[in-house]
């Protein structure tokens, strides 16, 4: 008896989305007819039926999922089929029937539309009632009651945009004449609030928005457009195109179907990849604003480099970013990307970590001395200061000019430090330089006496190691070419063994905020060559001071080696907005020499408009915040840790909790960054530091005051440290920035006293009054929620 064939079956991105529609124990069926259908396709339970031929190496098929479910395949080679979509109803058959599938000419995947959802969402124009025209030329005045003036009719939202000019920019053909006939934006909302094609929803949301075609085609088109020449009758090779399915092997989908798809492990936006894939020829740069995927790529890329390596059990490729809870997370998603057989060949590592374990290396049995916190840094420099009667500079000042100046740029005499460049920093004269240097020479003794350090210390350290380790690796390497390429182990006297760079392939995530120094020691973990270094990453959420130029550090990025993301997937389009907002008219650089902006940042998400309130006194706001928490907990069902409040100070974030322990509200309430038992359903609250790296279905941000954001202290600068001031300003916007777009479906902003300078002038106008929220026996008047 012949065995069965393997059948092999890959779910489009549109059967995805259908899959994550469905109830769990639907979702158990699909799982079920995948691995039949797999394990034979001549299975008479499965009820394979021809549909319909598409052309060329293409046949479509329905088949039976259960009894009220089924599913639509696409058959392109022998034993290949791509899932295209699924439908559970008593209607299931004559739903799929109706389905149109075509290639793309633009993206070249398969792309399906259906046409029932079209006929029930969109509406047809009303048919033009023209006035009776009399006998012998134009009306009789005399007529005009008993033949009205005809009626105006509403513009189709799509006027202006030929079919040609819409098919270019990649919207799906057989749409085009329901386009026709959509009139204002609830319609074309209604529409695409189904499963539509991806690139066809962008670019109508997009010019649907204002956005002139020429920028379509250079955010949106050419991020979907194939790498090759389309052609719309291959559907074996549409098939195959990254873009027409959520992972080339079937296997991963199946692991996923009991819990949903996680479409970030098996999908990738046609330029995300691009991004992950591509081979460079050095160093390569992805900025993107929040929500655009940059760690998904970073991930994924990370993945694409252990498939290049040779077999083996050490680590070769380093992942790190700029704190340990990113770092505990990276971790965690590169499991659930790959499991242990990509996690074993991946070193992981919080950058301030992999620092230390470099030095500690080179202090073997000696251990390192605890660095300082923040607080205790800008303490031992006031002690510093009032030692040395110097009392012309502040704290924060000489911490910036020591880290960013001094270590960034590896000054180790005065003389160094005399020449060194201090671009944005204001003007200090030679006997100000003398002063500050002089300053950190005690702040060091200092710290040597009390045998204490910093991070900054630690980093910079460990750059010049790693320095002076390449350099070792680099003469060997030069030394072997010059005799004949013999391997000379004696020439590394001191370990008997010969080096070799840390890694081969490093990727950084959050690489706005790394400093100088761990730039430095980063590129001296790798050679320079193909694939060396991968950086992802966003000015516009810089939360640190670390603004480096990275071709002066040896990173160079030019051309295609530096990419942008636009397409937000995390926050919808009205927070998007106003957050949006709070940056306007401030220039980021791209992590480089240019300057970067948020052109074409969108996001293809709809929902609520953000909240604005305003409290007499802080006392109020809490209680206010407190009311808005335990509403939508009660009455619409929102678990307590799916919602974040923002706060300016750790002391605002203990009143906070407090208020809400209360036993008026009795809301339990956690610190974000600290571990939380599993199950423990508390409200996450933390400063606007702490909510970088994170989302929430609910974000509130507490205390939005002028004073506190941006701080008072501020004020100081404002003329004596006038590009000092501009940059801490940004640096505040950024962080109000980064809180706010850690919302997924609703934002809520309160201030009490003053609102903050950074807030839109129409939000504080019109903003609701926080006594409101206080009455118990209902919801808040104009409160909106989903």
């Amino acid at each position: 008896m012949n065995r069965p064939v393997r059948t092999q079956v890959i779910p489009t991105p549109q059967a995805n989305e259908d899959i994550k529609r469905l109830a769990p124990g639907d979702k158990n069926a699909v799982g079920d007819f995948v691995r039949r259908l797999r394990a034979d396709r001549s299975n008479r339970a499965l009820r394979l039926t021809s549909l319909r031929d598409t052309g060329r190496n293409g046949r479509l098929f329905l088949a039976r999922i259960d009894s009220h479910g089924m599913a639509l395949l696409l058959e392109t080679d022998e034993n290949r089929f791509g899932l295209l979509a699924v439908r559970v109803s008593d209607t299931a058959r004559d739903e799929l029937a109706r389905i149109t599938v075509e290639i793309n000419e633009v993206s070249g995947g398969v792309e399906l539309v259906d046409q029932s959802v079209v006929s029930r969402e969109v509406v047809a124009l009303p048919l033009r009632e023209d006035a009776g025209d009399t006998e012998g030329g134009e009306p009789s005045p005399a007529d005009d009651s008993a033949h009205p003036a005809p009626r105006s009719l509403p513009v189709p939202l799509f006027a202006r945009h030929d079919d040609t000019e819409l098919l270019r920019l990649g919207v799906s053909a057989s749409l085009l004449p329901s386009l026709r006939r959509i009139t204002d934006r609830a319609q074309l909302e209604a529409l695409l609030g189904h499963n539509l094609p991806a690139l066809t929803r962008d670019v109508l949301l997009a010019l649907s928005d204002g956005m002139e075609p020429a920028d379509v085609r250079v955010h949106i088109t050419e991020a979907w457009r194939a790498d090759d020449k389309v052609d719309p009758h291959d559907w074996a090779k549409a098939a195959r195109r990254p873009v027409s399915q959520v992972s080339t092997e079937d296997a991963a989908v199946l692991d996923a179907l009991g819990d949903g798809f996680e479409a970030w492990r098996l999908f990738l936006h046609p330029e995300q990849h691009r991004l992950a894939t591509t081979s460079f020829k050095g160093s390569a740069k992805v900025t993107g604003g929040p929500g655009t995927g940059k760690t998904v790529v970073a991930l994924h890329r990370v993945r694409h480099l252990v498939e290049g390596l040779p077999p083996g059990h050490t680590k070769p490729v380093l992942l790190t970013t700029y704190n340990t809870n990113l770092a505990k997370d990276l971790r965690d998603r590169l499991y659930r990307l790959g499991g242990d057989e990509l996690v074993r060949r991946v070193d992981v590592k919080w950058i301030d970590r992999l620092a230390r374990e470099v030095v500690q290396e080179t202090h073997p049995g000696s251990p390192l001395p605890p660095p300082l916190s923040d607080d205790q840094a800008l303490s031992l420099w006031h002690t510093v200061c009032a030692e040395a009667e110097v009392y012309a500079f502040d704290a924060e000042f000489l911490d910036w000019e020591f880290k960013h100046v001094i270590l960034a740029q590896g000054c180790g005499t005065d003389h160094m430090y005399f020449r060194a460049e201090r671009k944005g920093r204001g003007v200090l004269q030679r006997p100000q330089r003398r002063q500050v240097w002089e300053l950190s020479q005690r702040y060091r003794a200092h710290l040597n006496r009390e045998h204490r350090t910093t991070h900054a210390l630690i980093a910079d350290e460990a750059a010049r190691a790693e320095g002076r380790r390449m350099a070792k690796v680099t003469a060997q390497a030069r030394y072997k070419a010059e005799h004949g390429g013999i391997d000379l182990i004696h020439r590394e006297a001191g370990s008997g063994m010969w080096l070799k760079p840390r890694y081969r392939h490093v990727v950084v995530d959050e690489a706005q905020d790394l400093s100088a120094s761990h730039w430095r020691m980063l590129r001296a973990m790798v050679t320079p060559g193909p694939n060396d270094i991968f950086l992802v990453g966003d000015a516009h959420q810089r939360i640190y001071a670390h603004q480096v130029v990275l071709g002066r550090l040896g990173i160079s990025t030019p051309g295609r080696a530096s990419r942008r993301l636009t397409l937000n997937y995390r926050t919808t389009r009205e927070i998007l907005g106003s957050a949006h907002g709070l940056i306007v008219g401030e220039q980021f650089d791209d992590l480089d020499n240019g300057r970067d902006t948020l052109d074409g940042y969108r996001s293809v998400l709809t929902g609520l408009a953000p909240q604005y309130w305003r409290a007499p006194d802080w006392q109020t706001e809490m209680q206010a915040i407190a009311a808005l928490l335990r509403e939508r907990h009660d009455r619409y069902g929102t678990p307590y840790a799916a919602m974040a409040v923002g706060v300016p100070s750790r002391d605002a974030a203990a009143q906070l909790a407090a208020t809400l322990a209360d036993e008026r509200y009795g809301i339990k309430a956690c610190e974000i960054g600290r571990d939380i038992p599993p199950g423990m359903d508390a409200v996450r609250i933390g400063t606007l530091h702490g909510f970088k790296g994170l989302e929430f279905q609910r974000v509130f941000l507490a205390g939005v005051s002028e004073g506190l954001v941006p701080h008072q202290r501020l004020e100081t600068y404002r003329h004596a440290q006038p590009e000092r001031y501009r940059q801490e300003e940004q640096r505040s916007r950024s962080l109000l920035f980064v809180a706010a777009t850690r919302a997924r479906d609703e934002l809520v902003i309160t201030w009490s006293g003053k609102a903050s300078r950074f807030l839109p002038a129409h939000a504080v106008r019109t903003a609701g009054h926080a006594t409101e929220l206080l009455v118990d026996d209902g919801p808040p008047s104009g409160s909106a929620v989903a």
